[in-house]
Order: structure tokens, then C-alpha cells, then sequence
């Protein structure tokens, strides 16, 4: 019955989703486990009206987007879709560079960046869609144990849990980090591989939108354990660093204090499991952008996903996601890039919000499977979540 949306799970859990989490949970212990649920459900809807489009209107979003508004639009994501793809990667290889490393430190970081991102480009170009499928399984299946695992470890305040979750508080100077955790679960533009994803699986058609919800469903519940797991590790373990990658290994190290070793050991397979698969669903999903981009823009015609996934221009963009990026694990992250890839994707979260409001809010298109009033408040309440955190970013960098 699974199977795209635990491709989107398991790509959406990153190392920033991950330390977003710990650090909430480290600075204000089980008070923000609320935010990891609302965050989850907010990631759910907007995947969840990319899906009815493709399903009932019958083409890729980003075809809607290209047909149905100024073209500007769908430039100005092209343009953010190259800057976030060389820095999302770059910081992939950095991730999962570091988790290897401390779990086998015969490499560099950087140079166990490099065998996962190889190894992963070479996963996606020999395999099908079954294969990354059943991969992505066992990595969402290793990740759920594990995280959870580690939350039980450290023998947490259950009844301060469930306070927390149905009766939410907002502290003092907390609500940066709210929204930080909101806007970290569940990933951002890979919700948009979603609809690729549904066409490998061979669902067409409105008849699949229960299926697909269901799909959806599953995949949200368990990003948002994942987001609680997190946060009550770090409210447990109270890490030493409080930002970055290295906090992770700050985490682990208390994991191993708390339960005599074991618990750091678990953590960091976990950690590797998180970035790892979250490497194989990017480089897996995110060319499919690219490639429908090109094939509609340029060769004006339109191609099956599956065909998509087998043209030139999907593996081309692999190999970008791939090799480029390599060197800023060596160089760092030039000022310009990161300030292009913060102000540009600061747009992405509302702009979907906006045009799923827009597009699918349309009877002539969706006819009875319009949205309701509830995905409505739900999709409003995301686009001012996310317009804030947008308006937020750019006063940081202008």
C-alpha cells in the first residue's frame, strides 16, 4: 500500500531537520514537541495537493505552474532549483560525510562525502524506481527503531510528553525556534518529486487519491516521530554544542554517557541512516524537476515520468547533484551562494502554499475534488507560517 511517500519521508528527514529538532529540545526540553506535530501536518497537506493535481488534473505541478502562470514563475524556480541543488548537496556530502566518519574515522570527512555521493549517483543511474523504493524502506524502517530506540533509552517524562503534544505552550523567546521546527519537518522542494514518485508507482487518475492520501498520511506520521524522538533526545541529554553538524556528535556523545555507551553507537547509525537516504531520495527525485523543466520548455512535448527518469537531461542533472558540488566540501561555502540559495529559497514554502491556494481552489480544474474550507485555513495558516520565516531570512541577508 506504501511506497512514494516513504520515499518523501525518509528524504525530508535531513541533518537540518534533525538539528532544528535538537536544538529546540535541548533549549526548551518537551515544551516545542507540539511544533514537530503541527509541522508534520502542515507538510502533509501541501503534499497533499501537489498529489490531487497530478491525480485528478492529469499533469506534474510543474506543468501547472508553466501553463498557468506567468512565466516568470517558473524561471525564477528554475534559477532557485540549480542554487538549492549545489548547496543542499554539498551540505548532504558534508552530512554524511561526518556520520561515517564517526562511526569509521579511516577517512576524512570530505573524502566519506564523496564515496556516499558516488555511491548514491551510481544507485539512482543502475537502479529503477522499485529498487530506491525497497532501499528507502529499509532506511525508514532503520531510522524508526533507532529514533526511537534512543528516546526510550533515555527513559523519558512521559506524562510532561503528553502534556506537551495536546496542551501547547509558547515560552518566552521561543517562537523563532517554533517555526524553525515546523519549517524543518518534512523537507521542501522534494515534496515536489512526490508526484514523479506517485507516476513510477503507476498511480493515475482520481480513483488513486485515497490511496495516495493514505500513502501521505503514513509518511507524515512518521516524520513527525521522527521530530519528537529528536527533540526528546536533546531535552534528555542536554548536548554541550548547540549548532551545526557537530552538534550531532555532541548528541551522540551524551547518548553514551546517559546509557554507557551503547546509546552513542545506535544514535550515529541512526543519524547516518537520516542523511544517507536522505542523499539517495535528492539525487533521486530532484532531477525529474529538472528534466520535466527542459522537456516542456525547450523540446515542447511532454514525457511519462518513467521516460523521464531514462532521458538524458535526468541524467545529466544527477551527475550535477553528484560531482560539482564536491567542491565546497574542500573550499567551504562561498558568501554569495549561500546568500543567493538563503533569499531565493526563503520564496519556495510560500510560493507553493500561494499556488496550491490558487490552482486547486479552481472548480473549472478540480471540479468536485477542489479544496475543502479545512485545507484551506490549513493552507493559509502555511503560507503566513512560511511567509513570516521568508521575511525573517531576508532582513538576516539584505
Amino acid at each position: 500500500m506504501f511506497g512514494p511517500g516513504i520515499i518523501v519521508a525518509a528524504t525530508g528527514v535531513g541533518a537540518g531537520d534533525l538539528i532544528a529538532a535538537a536544538v529546540s529540545g535541548a533549549q526548551y526540553g518537551y515544551a516545542l514537541l507540539w511544533a514537530a506535530i503541527v509541522g508534520a501536518i502542515l507538510k502533509y497537506v501541501l503534499n497533499e495537493g501537489v498529489s490531487r493535481w497530478q491525480l485528478v488534473y492529469g499533469t506534474s505541478l510543474m506543468q501547472a505552474w508553466m501553463e498557468k502562470l506567468n512565466t516568470f514563475f517558473s524561471w525564477y524556480f528554475f534559477v532557485y532549483l540549480i542554487v538549492w541543488s549545489f548547496i543542499v548537496a554539498a551540505a548532504l556530502m558534508a552530512a554524511c560525510g561526518l556520520s561515517a566518519h564517526a562511526v569509521i574515522p579511516l577517512l576524512t570527512v570530505a573524502q566519506w562525502g564523496v564515496i556516499h555521493s558516488i555511491l548514491a549517483a551510481v544507485l539512482v543511474l543502475a537502479g529503477k524506481y522499485h529498487l530506491i523504493e525497497k532501499l528507502m524502506k529499509f532506511f525508514i524502517a532503520l531510522m524508526f527503531v533507532i529514533t526511537i530506540t534512543s528516546a526510550i533509552l533515555i527513559k523519558p517524562d512521559i506524562l510532561a510528553i503528553l502534556r506537551s503534544i495536546f496542551i501547547p505552550t509558547i515560552p518566552p523567546g521561543s517562537l523563532k525556534f517554533i517555526l524553525g521546527v515546523i519549517g524543518g519537518v518534512g523537507g521542501s522542494v522534494t515534496l515536489l518529486s512526490y508526484g514523479y514518485w506517485i507516476s513510477e508507482k503507476k498511480w493515475q487518475g482520481s480513483s488513486f487519491l485515497t490511496q495516495s492520501r493514505l500513502d501521505l498520511g503514513f509518511a507524515y506520521m512518521l516524520t513527525g516521530f521522527f521530530g519528537l524522538a529528536i527533540m526528546i533526545v536533546a531535552a534528555g541529554t542536554k548536548p554541550d554544542v548547540m549548532q551545526g553538524n557537530m552538534m550531532v556528535l555532541a548528541l551522540a556523545n551524551k547518548m553514551g554517557e546517559v546509557t554507557g555507551g551503547t546509546g552513542k553507537w545506535i544514535f550515529l547509525i541512526g543519524f547516518w541512516g537520516a542523511v544517507f537516504s536522505s542523499m539517495i531520495g535528492v539525487w533521486h527525485g530532484i532531477p525529474y524537476l529538472f528534466a520535466d523543466f527542459v522537456q516542456l520548455k525547450f523540446k515542447r512535448g511532454i514525457l511519462g515520468q518513467s521516460q523521464l527518469a531514462q532521458s538524458k537531461y535526468y541524467k545529466y542533472y544527477v551527475i550535477y547533484l553528484a560531482l560539482p558540488p564536491i567542491i565546497l566540501l574542500f573550499m567551504g561555502k562561498p558568501v554569495w551562494i549561500v546568500i543567493l540559495y538563503a533569499v531565493a529559497g526563503a520564496f519556495f514554502m510560500p510560493f507553493l502554499a500561494m499556488t496550491l491556494l490558487y490552482l486547486n481552489n479552481r472548480f473549472r480544474w478540480l471540479k468536485q475534488f477542489k479544496n475543502s474550507f479545512v485545507t484551506n485555513i490549513i493552507l493559509a495558516l502555511s503560507l503566513l507560517i512560511f511567509a513570516y520565516l521568508m521575511l525573517n531570512e531576508l532582513m538576516n541577508y539584505l
